[in-house]
């Protein structure tokens, strides 16, 4: 036992003078390599009477383990050591005059669909997701649109194969929803929609943001009032909005919504193209077919819906005359809206 004291007080001793890792190496070569301290004692049991070794092996083991706890100890000073070193070594240097990477931002069409959702889904609506590769059954029957109508038009909508075809409108969320989801009803669906159209203010691919509200006596002064808040949010609180009668085969009745020109507040100016006036959605009642598809009974239940695009909503806020800068990814066009 005396002997294994000293060895673990030299070992102890030389362990102080460590200040490297190449050090350590050579340590742990002089402690625990083919001729170092401990493997010699471990050479020396063979040696010993039986009755002897178990207790002899003991002991040695016990000086394995000091040796190796001081080892990891060492292992961890040195890492520490290393760690402060690289800092003070390695400063940073702020007087370095070197041009910073400019921070990206928000596409500009996600900024409008941002603010906008954000708006609906703080007046009660919740906000619906459903596929962009749907059903003849969802983007055309349900909503009322029967086999002939032109919607179905190959020139209009991409068809994948008999009976599947790009959605070409967010509509056919509103019948997935109405479908799983009983009265009352306040969702709206943003998403993209396709259709066979290109030209400086229609693309293949675009965004829409469709609204709809189900429930017990509602009328279409709650559509006016609901697209009248919405109007003066986006536009400004001067805006004011105006029905016109149109067609859509899923409301009944249906009409083009209008607001007066955010900037010549109806005077006649480039961007209402002198009418003061610019037309920006769709909307009209749920036509009883629609509401019968979707097993809710229209004479206890009424609803609006409306649809929005966000390109063109994205285009008059900020005088884009072409709907491809939009999809271009120019960095120069997207600094604008840093």
């Amino acid at each position: 036992m005396e002997n294994l004291k000293e060895i673990q007080a030299t070992a102890a001793d030389k362990l102080i003078a460590v200040d490297s890792e190449i050090k350590l190496a050579e340590f742990k070569a002089f402690v625990f390599g083919k001729s170092g301290l401990v493997t010699e004692l471990m050479k020396t049991l063979k040696s010993l009477p039986n009755d002897q070794k178990p207790q002899a092996g003991k002991e040695i083991n016990d000086l394995r383990v000091a040796i190796s706890t001081m080892i990891e100890n060492k292992e961890k000073e040195l890492h520490r050591m290393a760690i402060d070193r690289a800092i003070n070594e390695e400063g940073i240097d702020l007087s370095i005059d070197k041009p910073l990477h400019r921070i990206g931002s928000l596409h500009p069409l996600n900024r409008i669909r941002d603010k906008l959702v954000n708006y609906f889904v703080g007046n009660g609506y919740i906000v619906y997701d459903s596929p962009e590769i749907e059903s003849d059954y969802y983007n055309f029957q349900a909503l009322n649109i029967p086999p002939d109508h032109p919607a179905r038009d190959m020139q209009d909508t991409f068809f994948i194969e008999d009976g599947i075809l790009l959605r070409s409108q967010t509509s056919s969320g509103q019948i997935r929803h109405m479908e799983h989801h009983k009265p009352p009803l306040k969702m709206i669906c943003p998403g993209r929609v396709y259709r066979s159209d290109d030209d400086s203010t229609h693309s293949p691919v675009f965004h829409q943001l469709e609204g709809l509200v189900i429930d017990k006596n509602v009328t279409l002064c709650d559509l006016k009032g609901t697209l009248e808040g919405f109007a003066k949010f986006i536009f400004g609180d001067q805006t004011t909005i105006r029905f016109r009668p149109s067609y859509f085969p899923f409301t009944e009745p249906s009409v083009e919504v209008d607001v007066s020109c955010f900037n010549c507040h109806g005077r006649g100016c480039r961007v209402c193209k002198n009418t003061g006036w610019i037309e920006i959605l769709g909307a009209g009642m749920v036509n009883r077919k629609v509401l019968e598809n979707c097993n809710i009974d229209p004479d206890e239940y009424h609803g609006f819906a409306f649809g929005m695009g966000l390109d063109r909503i994205t285009m008059i806020l900020h005088a884009i005359n072409d709907i491809k800068l939009l999809w271009e990814n120019d960095v120069r066009f997207l600094h604008m809206f840093d």
